[in-house]
């Protein structure tokens, strides 16, 4: 690949320019993951006359949410010369459509990126495919650095994960000031720790993975219904899979009946059990409206994390919410399969059950934002070995 070079003080301001965007794309970080967090910015003559970033996984990317933005400004589409990224841009499709799809329609004729993409299978592949179309390509290494605006990027694309993929991983729990899952008896209903808020973007965090998966524990205690309803788009509504090992789910089970109305969704119900697990409870869960996979057990006769999670990737799973009570979670946790963390601390003091403040040290984490959801105190973070 070759590239076309720029004078010291275009070079300055590229670089200013794309430590802003670095900046501002970073905020995103927590919402796009595993995705990379990507700044772009349309110029004219110079001048930056729109800016778009990757803000929602699964969603547009940040070139076409720039040149979607540079249509608003105003500046006819002629007059726009230059696209800056922060990352090289995409060139196959995804969930959204080629980054460089976009670029070429646009007109735009020079391209700034200041990193590559760390995949090798497509390292430099965008960029080539932009110089065969005729456009000039600059690329300013170090303008900003996927190890310090996106790392949990880098460690998506590591070898190891490449070579054997497995879906991404967020936990999510609530839990009260000492830790625990279960509020005190009489208060929350006995259940719940969440303010309305964090209900709120729980629906949301839902409507943004393709599967959501529990342990038959949280489902025999908590009946959950594990559905999309408003402010999360019920369009959207993820796979819903049970990790039973012997087939205990009840066959009452609310997660196992249709979903009825229009404003509340619910996407198949999975259940996960070892390899001959008992026919006659596989064949009334499945009448009961169950789809159910039999996998491999581990050493201790449960089905296995990693077997589960091969097979969640070789069904198109690439983000999954772990929605699950403190003995599947912490097991996730052990074997280092989260590979992201969203904790709501509510106003409740005590509880039952085991607690999870030994898992909430400074040390166990890398990036991490704090932050409010109504009365509750939150917590994203990427723990520091993924595993």
């Amino acid at each position: 690949m070759t590239q076309t070079l720029c004078n010291p003080t275009q070079e300055a301001d590229l670089r200013s320019l794309l430590r802003e965007l670095g900046a501002e794309a970073e905020k995103f970080r927590f919402q796009v993951a595993p995705n990379p967090c990507v700044g772009a910015a349309v110029l004219a003559g110079g001048r930056v006359i729109a800016r778009g970033f990757h803000e929602h996984w699964g969603e547009q990317h940040a070139e076409p949410a720039a040149l979607k933005a540079a249509e608003r400004s105003g500046v006819p589409q002629s007059e726009w010369d230059t696209l800056v990224i922060t990352l090289e841009p995409c060139s196959s499709d995804g969930k959204t459509p080629a980054c460089t799809d976009h670029i070429l329609k646009s007109g735009i004729q020079r391209v700034v990126v200041s990193e590559l993409d760390p995949d090798p299978r497509h390292r430099g592949s965008g960029l080539e495919l932009l110089q065969q179309a005729g456009l000039e390509v600059t690329l300013i290494e170090g303008g900003v650095r996927l190890s310090e605006v996106a790392p949990h990027f880098l460690r998506w694309n590591e070898l190891e994960r490449v070579r054997r993929p497995r879906p991404w991983v967020i936990a999510k729990w609530a839990q009260t000031r000492a830790g625990q899952l279960t509020p005190p008896e009489g208060i929350g209903e006995g259940r719940w720790i969440s303010s309305a808020e964090s209900l709120d973007e729980v629906q949301q965090w839902r409507s943004s993975v393709d599967a959501i998966l529990t342990g038959v524990g949280t489902v025999r205690a908590d009946d959950p219904r594990m559905t999309v309803r408003a402010p999360g788009d019920p369009s959207k509504a993820p796979a819903r899979v049970v990790l039973d090992t012997e087939l205990s789910t009840p066959l009452d089970a609310t997660i196992l009946k249709p979903v009825s109305g229009t404003t509340e969704a619910g996407g198949p119900t999975w259940l996960i059990a070892r390899a001959g697990a008992d026919g006659v409870r596989h064949r009334a869960l499945v009448e009961a409206g169950a789809e159910i996979a039999q996998l491999k057990g581990n050493s201790s006769g449960q089905v296995s994390l990693r077997a589960t999670l091969d097979w969640l990737w070789d069904r198109g799973a690439r983000r999954v919410l772990l929605e699950c009570g403190p003995t599947l979670l912490e097991s996730f946790l052990r074997n280092r399969f989260v590979d992201q963390v969203c904790i709501y601390t509510g106003e409740i003091n005590g509880g039952r059950g085991p607690s999870m403040a030994e898992w909430l040290t400074p040390d166990r984490f890398t990036t991490r934002l704090d932050r409010s959801s109504g009365t509750d105190s939150v917590l994203e973070a990427f723990p520091r070995s993924l595993g």
